[in-house]
């Protein structure tokens, strides 16, 4: 059949479920080649942990529920989807295992779209991507502000104030490049601020140990080098770029409740910052050069040249901001794992398939990342991370190798993830039963 994609990807929920109030009779513009699939009621469509996801669908005629083994937010809109509705999207995207479970409420007509399928969309419709992408970036900042909330227990203050907050916090760590980048910013943007006279004084104390700052660029400098622990900027700045890794890698992690909570290590060729730009908000995290790293620095004007003159870009965008709410989904999922060695441990096996480490060998890995960062990941203090990163150690195919996590088999780290999951249901039963008796 053929069918268009005007206005069908209007609005993303949390699932990768998309909402469109567009109606299928009338999406019969543009020529792309698609398929009508049937399933009778109570059919499971998708399965949530399939592997291998390359197709998402669109409803034409019934009625479709989406669920998840572990409900971690309130899904906008609800669970129930009819005609126009999307789902499967994220995991499509992202080409990630599917993160729900889509079961048929009626006889049910879809529409597959395969994900080979987008490019043509992205050529074709260029608006409608640009739809896509600023849905997925307010899901974004959607799910990193739940996450910090059931991870810390607390809410991050996004206003210009919060950089004296972030210049305290590395201050204390002895991080002098990302205190003094932090200080510099409150000064900038909060002049009239009640800690201005503190910060100063702050700024001339640690001067001499800040040796790699980058405080500023000219607006026309689109190709930027940055030395290892060099800040590129700090969670509560204003946004006007987005970054292009060239060469290097880059840290992005987030100061709440005076703690440091790792949320992604980015390497060549991923694409960062793009949540300020695209919604004119403060920056939700700091990105730091986790080692020497150059990268590409887009501005608003030339980002909206691009999205009409590089839709390989936007496409990259796209399919990148999939994996971050893929991936942001696992973590949140992973905050409900009561037992902090089961989270570590499940925290792992997140890093395994998001790198897309086959998971049915028994292979050796070694993590680009080492103790520190893994307590981060899991939003434990370091001195009560410590304890539980040594039991962990216990397990002889768990070492640190270079001050890098290393597993002798994969198999191993599925193996314990597994059984604390299992054991966190049986607790989750335990306690429902308790209450209804």
């Amino acid at each position: 059949m053929s069918t268009p994609f005007r206005a069908y990807l209007d609005g993303f929920t949390a699932s990768g479920v998309c909402r469109s109030s567009a109606k299928i009779e009338d999406l019969m513009a543009n020529p792309l080649q698609l398929t009508f699939v049937n399933f009778q009621k109570d059919s499971y469509i998708v399965v949530e942990g399939k592997q291998n996801a390359d197709r998402f669908f669109i409803i034409r005629q019934g009625k479709v529920r989406v669920s998840k083994d572990v409900e971690v937010v309130a899904e906008e809109g609800g669970n129930v989807l009819g005609p126009g509705d999307f789902f499967g999207v994220v995991s499509t995207m992202s080409s990630h295992s599917h993160i729900e479970t889509a079961r048929a409420l009626t006889d049910v007509t879809l529409i597959s779209v395969q994900k080979e399928q987008y490019g043509q969309l992205i050529q074709n419709n260029t608006p409608v991507a640009m739809k896509i992408i600023l849905q997925f970036s307010r899901r974004m900042r959607y799910l990193d502000e739940a996450l910090t909330r059931l991870t810390l227990k607390n809410t991050a203050d996004n206003d210009f104030s919060h950089l004296f907050k972030v210049g305290e916090y590395y201050a204390k760590q002895s991080q002098y490049n990302q205190a003094y980048y932090a200080y510099y910013k409150y000064l900038k943007y909060c002049p009239r601020g009640n800690e201005v006279d503190l910060v100063r004084k702050r700024m001339m104390k640690i001067a001499p140990y800040a040796k790699a700052v980058k405080l500023d660029f000219k607006t026309d400098e689109f190709t930027r080098r940055y030395p290892k622990d060099s800040m590129l900027f700090s969670e509560g700045e204003p946004g006007d770029e987005l970054y292009i890794i060239q060469k290097g890698s880059v840290k992005i992690a987030k100061i709440v409740d005076n703690n440091e909570v790792l949320l992604a290590v980015l390497k060549t060729g991923d694409i960062f910052g793009e949540m300020a730009l695209l919604e004119s908000k403060p920056r939700a995290a700091c990105a730091v050069a986790y080692e020497d790293c150059q990268v590409l620095a887009v501005n608003r004007a030339n980002f909206e040249r691009m999205v009409g003159t590089q839709p390989q870009i936007i496409a990259r965008l796209t399919i990148l901001l999939a994996e971050r709410i893929w991936f942001i989904y696992k973590q949140l999922a992973n905050t409900l794992i009561s037992d902090p060695l089961g989270r570590m441990y499940d925290a792992l096996l997140i890093q395994l398939e998001k790198n897309r480490i086959p998971l049915d060998l028994a292979q050796s890995y070694t993590f680009d990342f080492g103790p520190k960062e893994l307590v981060n990941m899991v939003g434990l203090p370091q001195g009560d991370g410590a304890l539980v990163l040594r039991k962990m150690l216990e397990n002889k195919k768990v070492q640190v190798i270079k001050d890098k996590i290393y597993t002798a088999d994969v198999t191993e780290v599925i193996k314990q993830t597994e059984y604390y999951r299992k054991m966190q249901k049986i607790e989750k039963s335990r306690r429902e039963s308790t209450v209804w008796n």
